[in-house]
């Protein structure tokens, strides 16, 4: 099964304490009415005939199109990426570096933090015997950029990580940037809203880096149409999806998509963009995550709307699929969600189902018809934020 964001993500599968004056995650706050992506996919979409995934040098991790690519050596398993527009791979640590901001505080205490293989937890038990007390929320909120280390206690817990992670001296604390001002602040409504339907560290979040953070706040979905089809051996084949989007600002000329697929056999094995341009395909093979940049072709006026179209074809999974939702962290005017089953694949009950955000218990479960198309559909009006299901079961 498999699943996408932004409308926001959609999936179709087989089955903080404070310390010490850092200024705290700011609460999450929904994203005003109106805006919205792929019922939880990533609403970046544009404009292209095609991207194929192709493997790709080394790590990946959606990041910015464009970045120039050194030759790496090919890490299949890790990724694969395609640039539509260029027609060549880049690079999965050109793509790491571009997307994440790769010469910034986070992202160097992140990087080293893996290199190291040392947990939060680890980190702030070394650092508690050094006599400097940070929490391991503190911790994990300086690598996601949401508070920087300011006052003194900070400051010298920073010199103390360098050591820990075998950064020369200067490392982290040359990366710092100005004081911020003190109190609590809104994060930006996209984010807000997302963290309210995902939860913290999700595997959207860690597909996109920093970019998850204004993520699609130039757009909102109005409506989305998905159509997934299920092949003979019940596995998922492919699916597509039509996104009406709406600028909140003059100048949005992208979206981003992500899809998530819950069986590590099932990956795309073809992309193709109906409307819109192809400027990003990237696998994260270790997140099960595809993600999508779309250009619109031109920028768009305040309020001005725009449809992407793409397709996806997905290689056989190791088990059959069993259900596939959408999350949407805004209001969609309407949802239109279609899944065709192969007749060899019949599936014995049908039932439709929402969740509040992902890992919630179903809730509003109601059984639907197999039409004469060996289709099931369901179509919401008015759409509230949340997760959109449908799940089927086969016979003995």
């Amino acid at each position: 099964m498999s699943r996408r964001a932004d409308s926001d993500e959609t999936r179709a599968t087989a089955r903080p304490d404070r310390e010490d004056g850092d200024r705290p995650d700011p609460p999450d706050q929904p994203d005003p009415p109106g805006r919205g992506g792929r019922p939880d996919r990533d609403d970046r979409d544009s404009r292209d005939d095609r991207g194929r995934t192709a493997a790709a040098d080394a790590d990946a991790r959606p990041d910015q199109p464009g970045a120039d690519a050194a030759a790496e050596p090919v890490r299949t398993e890790e990724a694969h990426i395609t640039a539509a527009r260029t027609g060549r791979a880049l690079t999965t640590s050109a793509l790491h570096a571009a997307a994440t901001g790769a010469d910034t505080f986070p992202a160097v205490l992140r990087e080293a933090l893996g290199r190291r293989g040392l947990s939060l937890e680890r980190v702030s038990e070394r650092l508690k015997a050094r006599g400097i007390t940070i929490s391991q929320a503190t911790l994990s909120s300086w690598q996601r950029g949401r508070s920087q280390p300011e006052r003194a206690r900070s400051l010298r817990a920073v010199d103390v990580l360098e050591e820990i992670l075998d950064l020369p001296a200067g490392t982290l604390r040359s990366l710092l940037g100005p004081r911020r001002p003190r109190g609590r602040t809104t994060p930006p409504g996209a984010e807000g809203a997302a963290l309210q339907i995902l939860g913290e560290d999700s595997v959207v979040e860690k597909a996109l880096g920093a970019r998850f953070r204004h993520f699609n706040q130039e757009t909102s979905s109005l409506m989305v149409h998905d159509i997934v089809r299920i092949g003979e051996s019940g596995t998922m084949s492919g699916f597509s999806t039509t996104n009406v989007l709406r600028a909140g600002r003059a100048g949005a000329d992208r979206a981003l998509f992500v899809l998530s697929f819950d069986d590590e056999a099932a990956e795309p094995v073809d992309i193709r963009v109906t409307c819109g341009r192809l400027t990003e395909a990237t696998y994260l093979k270790g997140l099960k995550s595809l993600v999508l940049e779309i250009h619109f072709g031109r920028k768009l006026a305040k309020l001005d709307t725009t449809v992407v179209s793409y397709a996806v074809e997905v290689s056989p999974s190791l088990t059959p699929a069993t259900h596939y939702e959408r999350w949407s962290r805004t209001n969609l005017h309407e949802y239109l969600q279609q899944v065709y089953f192969h007749p060899g694949a019949l599936p014995v009950d049908c039932h439709r189902y929402v969740r509040e955000k992902v890992g919630a218990p179903p809730r509003a479960q109601r059984r639907i018809p197999l039409g004469a198309a060996h289709d099931v559909h369901v179509l919401t009006s008015r759409c509230k934020p949340g997760v959109h299901g449908v799940a089927w079961e086969y016979g003995p």
